[in-house]
């Protein structure tokens, strides 16, 4: 430390020391560093805290620099460009009104009440944006300030949302109208004083365009620029049915031209490869509006995909000691009291079926079926580890706004198994669940995964202290062993015990959440589950859930998502379409057909009835993996011609043996 009371001393990350004169800001730290990290800076982190670059150092305090393109420094960025927007949108609509406006990942987003229950339309966005470009190139600087929570009132006078706010989070705890006031709590500062930001166009204009935010953000507006608006929806205030609809603009935000550029052809990708489009155009799923949100129909060649991913997963259960069971559809409501669903799951479920005295519900979860099965007996130590797998149907009653195709539907199918095991055997369960469920989504083409372990919540969860550290160990165990990278979610797991959750990622580096393997300690005391041990005295088993696909719709969203719909041959509806030449080479190319589809392999053939250019079009939109051209020369030397999905010219003269072989090699992968 130094005396000098006109300097003070300032750590950084890496231990070293740099003296400032006294009132510098992390700006000033910043530059003397070096012009880049300067130029680069946009917040800093003070003992801990994040502030804003013009704020002055205390004496002794650490010190870390942020710069744009980290995530904290991205988070800055969008937050920032956040508040721009809501300058633009103020600027052009006179009595419009802001609620309010946070990071996201990848961007950010503003809520707005437009006068007279206005909208925005695709003309108003784009005039938006343009005014947000203006207010950049003006490097209007953002200008911190305090005032109460009475003033903060009277200066927000037009902007109900915004007085609310300060009226939540400074004056009561209220919570009558949806989320608390903590939840806006970043919107304001606690306590009687209100934070605020400024934005100046000039000098000559002193009030400039104000808004509530504890801040940090970039010095000045000329830092941002590299954003996109991308769409408008409709989001209820504070999150609640029972408040105003407000109109929700989207935007991104980067710290780079390049990286917004990436962003916008990966968003480009994602929608070309949008399973619900897809699935449309390939013929595979339907949402009829008959039917109601959530809940689709399967065409055949969807259903053959779903039926060959069934059939892999029942082969690689039936290989790894699973016993295949069946369960119904609905059961009495006493089943879902006892397994506690109704108390902590009621809002997802159906509602009841009166019939026969009794309320009966359509099923959320097939686990309380399974403990059924294992309860119907008396079972000894021998007979565990019991693993029963079924799949099986589901109903979830989703918001109708947070259903997506078949990514998240009402009604979809479980690849459900449940192990009863001995306490000891947990640790040897889990290691084995985990390489079989990372060597199945291997199969289906996955080789990135990412985990998550989710330990014991401090409230609100059941079970002896042992048992928890017994699976949470025999998790971590598991995912060591498997050499996966994962993070520790302290307290995030169920009430009932902890668990790991498997994320995929896909060909454009998006992440799924798929599977999930959790240790239960609940079901088995609430069913009064049993087993004779070797002593002969009666002791409780640990029930482990696992569902490998997550659900069966959920996988095959994410794998139309990650092929664009090109499946691997072997999974793939249609595996060979025969093309004659001209009519005349008909019944060769059936002969062809007739050939591959005795070996197995699923074949069609299109008749010449449209040009052969027209029709090779029609089977590579179709994406199908192989497209056979045959003519004269062929049906004489009984050879084909091959035109391979992806490939740049086709293979003329193949002997259909050693086509037939190639194909052979691409099935199923082994159980």
């Amino acid at each position: 430390m130094v005396d000098d009371s006109s300097h003070v001393l300032i750590s950084l990350p890496d231990g070293s020391q740099r003296s400032l004169a006294s009132g510098a800001s992390a700006a000033d730290l910043a530059a003397n560093i070096g012009p880049r990290l300067a130029a680069d800076a946009v917040v800093a982190v003070v003992d801990g805290a994040e502030v804003d670059l013009a704020a002055p150092l205390p004496n002794g305090s650490t010190v870390e620099i942020v710069t744009a393109s980290s995530p904290r420094g991205l988070h800055t960025i969008r937050h920032s460009t956040a508040h721009v927007l809501a300058q633009a949108v103020l600027d052009l609509h006179p009595g419009a009104t802001f609620a309010i406006g946070p990071a996201i990942e990848h961007g950010f987003y503003y809520d707005f009440e437009l006068p007279d229950g206005a909208t925005f339309s695709d003309t108003d966005l784009e005039r938006i944006e343009e005014r947000m470009r203006e207010i950049i190139a003006a490097d209007q600087p953002f200008v911190r300030f305090e005032v109460a929570a009475a003033e903060a009132l009277q200066l927000f006078e037009q902007h109900r949302f915004k007085r609310e706010i300060i009226e939540a989070v400074t004056l009561s705890s209220d919570n009558s109208n949806g989320t608390s006031a903590n939840d806006l709590a970043g919107e304001a500062a606690t306590g009687n004083t209100v934070s605020c930001y400024r934005n100046q166009a000039s000098n000559s204009d002193p009030e400039g365009f104000v808004d509530l935010c504890l801040g940090p953000h970039v010095p000045s507006t000329g830092r941002l620029g590299y954003f996109a608006l991308q769409r408008v929806s409709g989001a209820y205030w504070r999150g609640s049915e029972r408040n105003p609809m407000l109109q929700r603009i989207y935007g991104t935000a980067w710290s780079s031209r390049k990286d917004l550029a990436a962003h916008l052809h990966r968003l480009k990708e994602a929608e070309r490869r949008d399973h619900r489009r897809l699935a449309t155009e390939l013929d595979l799923v339907s949402w009829p509006t008959e039917l109601g949100p959530g809940l689709a129909v399967w065409h055949p060649k969807g259903a053959q995909v779903r039926t060959l991913m069934e059939d892999y997963a029942r082969r690689r259960h039936a290989a790894g000691g699973y016993e295949f069971v069946y369960s119904p559809h609905i059961a009495k409501a006493v089943l879902w009291e006892t397994s506690g669903h109704l108390d902590f799951y009621a809002e997802s479920m159906y509602p009841p079926m009166q019939m026969d005295g009794a309320d009966y519900f359509p099923k959320p979860m097939n686990c309380p079926f399974h403990v059924m099965i294992y309860r119907s007996s008396q079972r000894s130590y021998r007979e565990l580890p019991m693993r029963l797998f079924e799949l099986g149907a589901v109903y979830r009653y989703e918001l109708s706004g947070a259903v997506h195709g078949l990514l998240r539907s009402r009604g979809f199918t479980q690849d459900d198994s449940h192990i009863f095991c001995t306490r000891e055997q947990i640790a040897g369960e889990l290691s084995s669940l985990l390489g079989f469920v990372l060597s199945v989504l291997e199969a289906f083409g996955f080789s990135e995964f990412q985990a998550k372990l989710s330990t014991r919540p401090a409230e609100k969860s059941v079970g002896e202290d042992a048992l928890w550290d017994e699976a949470t160990d025999g998790l971590r165990l598991a995912l060591e062993t498997a050499e996966l990278s994962y993070e520790t979610d302290e307290g995030g797991g169920a009430f009932y015990g902890p668990k790991i959750d498997v994320d995929v990622r896909d060909a454009i580096g998006r992440s799924w959440q798929l599977s999930t393997i959790q240790v239960d300690f609940n079901l088995p005391e609430r069913f009064g589950l049993e087993y004779v041990a070797s002593d002969g005295t009666k002791s409780r088993p640990v029930m482990i859930h696992r569902a490998l696909f997550g659900s069966v719709e959920r996988f095959f969203g994410v794998l139309v998502e990650h092929y664009a719909g090109a499946f691997p041959t072997w999974l793939a509806p249609v595996q060979v379409e025969v093309l004659p030449v001209a009519a005349t080479h008909l019944s060769y190319a059936s002969e062809v057909a007739d050939s591959l589809r005795s070996a197995g392999f699923r074949v069609e053939v299109s008749p010449a009835e449209l040009p052969l250019g027209k029709r090779v079009r029609n089977a590579k939109v179709a994406k199908v993996p192989y497209v056979l051209v045959v003519g004269d020369d062929d049906a004489a030397a009984s050879t084909v011609g091959v035109n391979t999905r992806g490939a740049d010219r086709p293979e003329r003269d193949v002997p259909l043996e050693v086509f037939a072989a190639r194909l052979a090699s691409e099935q199923p992968p082994e159980a």
